[in-house]
This record gives structure tokens, sequence and C-alpha cells, in this order.
């Protein structure tokens, strides 16, 4: 077993008699499903429908004193406690940004467990493991504690991005982003089934539409990585982003449909310079170019 401190990971505590309910109005996954033992992957939204800040939504155990904690990206923690506390109005709850106190350990290739921090399954997916909230300078007693050889983050960014799941803010741009086109349907971010959210009659007619022409996607290349950002063009027509990159394996947000015609025209998919193909992620159920359509 692996694991590393995720540097750029922050945490919020929500707190407070109607905290659930609070949480399950704003965010896009339904928040009655979290418990101690299962967290939520989610987003708030613009009132547009597009991604503000995702984040990792765990319960910590009454016996533990309770509360959410949110696991979000480190820049967007007061992004988001802001938010929270406008939206706040008359509900009884207590927003606060903790990320000067606690940080995120992610663990992955094994299991464990640690009295140490607050442990949670990463929601996403089952092969990214384990992730911890606790205070920075118990991670090397919490890494032993959980059977787990210490490590650094470009591993695990290593790993993550083999998988195929995206981080925001390389490999996509936050504001500017639809959950459908960063793949959180894929990856249970989205709860179709649930109440009203900021955001959700946008997302329910990508969904029921279809709509989601841009996606994330996995890509290999040869040598040297295309930089962060860099265009993707096909017969010289932008298609897209090229993000996070490591040992060949990338992931790019592309326009699928554009890449599509490209490759049918005979046309290789290029950023920066640098030729890529396309790798399609085990867990996705949408269609890549050249496959028939499926089911989103």
């Amino acid at each position: 077993m692996k694991a590393a401190l995720l540097p750029d990971r922050g945490v919020v505590k929500v707190t407070g008699d109607t905290a659930r309910a609070f949480l399950n109005g704003l965010l896009t996954a339904d928040i009655d499903k979290v418990t101690p033992s299962q967290a939520a992957f989610a987003a708030l939204l613009t009132p547009q429908g597009k991604i503000i800040v995702d984040c990792i939504v765990a319960q910590a155990p009454d016996e533990d004193g309770g509360g959410f904690f949110i696991d979000v990206p480190r820049a967007l923690a007061k992004t988001l406690t802001d938010r929270l506390n406008f939206y706040k109005l008359r509900a009884k709850v207590l927003n606060e940004d903790l990320s000067e106190t606690l940080g995120v350990l992610a663990a992955w290739d094994g299991e464990g467990d640690s009295e140490y921090g607050l442990v949670y399954r990463d929601p996403r997916l089952p092969a990214l493991g384990l992730r911890m909230m606790l205070p920075p300078h118990l991670v090397k007693e919490a890494a032993a504690d959980l059977g787990a050889t210490l490590t650094d983050t470009l591993d695990y960014d290593a790993h993550r991005i083999a998988l195929g799941v995206p981080s925001g803010g390389t490999d996509f741009i936050y504001s500017d982003a639809f959950p459908h086109e960063t793949d959180m349907d894929q990856l249970g971010g989205v709860d179709f089934q649930k109440g009203c959210y900021v955001g959700q009659e946008i997302v329910s007619r990508m969904e029921h539409r279809g709509t989601a022409r841009t996606r994330i996607v996995g890509v290999n290349y040869d040598g040297a990585a295309p930089a962060v950002g860099v265009t993707v063009e096909a017969g010289g027509k932008e298609i897209g982003m090229f993000g996070s990159a490591a040992n060949g394996k990338g992931i790019a947000l592309l326009r699928l449909d554009r890449a599509g015609d490209a490759l049918a025209a005979g046309h290789g998919l290029v950023a920066g310079g640098v030729p890529i193909s396309l790798r399609k992620p085990e867990w996705a159920r949408f269609a890549m170019p050249g496959e028939p359509k499926a089911s989103s």
C-alpha cells in the first residue's frame, strides 16, 4: 500500500442541526446517503450549472463529534466557505475553513485503517483507495498505522492519471465546465434522483438530452509530455485542452464529435506538437469516437 499527503487539498467543516439538509439543497450528490462509512463525491455549481468547486463530503462519527468534513482543493476552500455562508441565511449551520490545521492523505494499492484521522473511501472509484483528513504533522504516523509506504504526490498523480480521473484546475477550469464535461456523472458525483440543488435544471437537461459533447478522456503519448493547458488540435482545428500527464498517459478535455470527425478524415490528434491517441477509461460509459452511441 502507498500513501501520499496531498498539499493541494484543504478541509471545510460544516456542523449544525440542519447541516445535512443544508448541504443536500446545494450540492449535486445526495447528502442523505452520506454516513461515517460512506463519503460522497459532489460539486457546488453556479445557477448556470458550471462547477464552482468539486469535493468529497465525509461524515465524522457521533463519538468523534459528528459533522461533515469536506475535502476540497485548498485554493478553493475559502471560496466554498464563503459560498456556504452566502447560502446559509437562517440555517442553523457553522461553516469553517480548517485548511490551516487539517490536510488530506491519499492511500491506494491496498487496504488499511488508522486511528490518526477521519478515514473514508474515495467515492469516485474503488481503485483510488482511501483518503484521510488529519493534521499534516501526523502523516508519518498515520501512514505507518495504515501499513502504507509514504511516497510523494507525484506517485498519487500518476495513479490518478492512469485511471483517467481528472483534477480540477489542471484538467478543467473551474466556473467554466459542466459536471458532464468533467465526467462527474460517470464517477458518481451527480444524483439525478434527488431533489433540487443549485444548477440542477441545466445538469438534468444535459443528462436527459444527451448533449454532453465535451468530455474528459484518457490519452496516450510517447516521449516528453505536452505542457499542461496546451491546445489539442486535429487537422489544424482546435478540439480541446491537454491536462495532467505522467508515464506516457495523460488526460484531455475534448470535443468528442470534433475528434471523431478528424479521426474519420485521417487526421491525428496533436497537443503542443506531441501526437496523442485516445484512451477510454475502464469506468467510462459514454461513447468514444468510432464507437456506437452509449448511455451516459
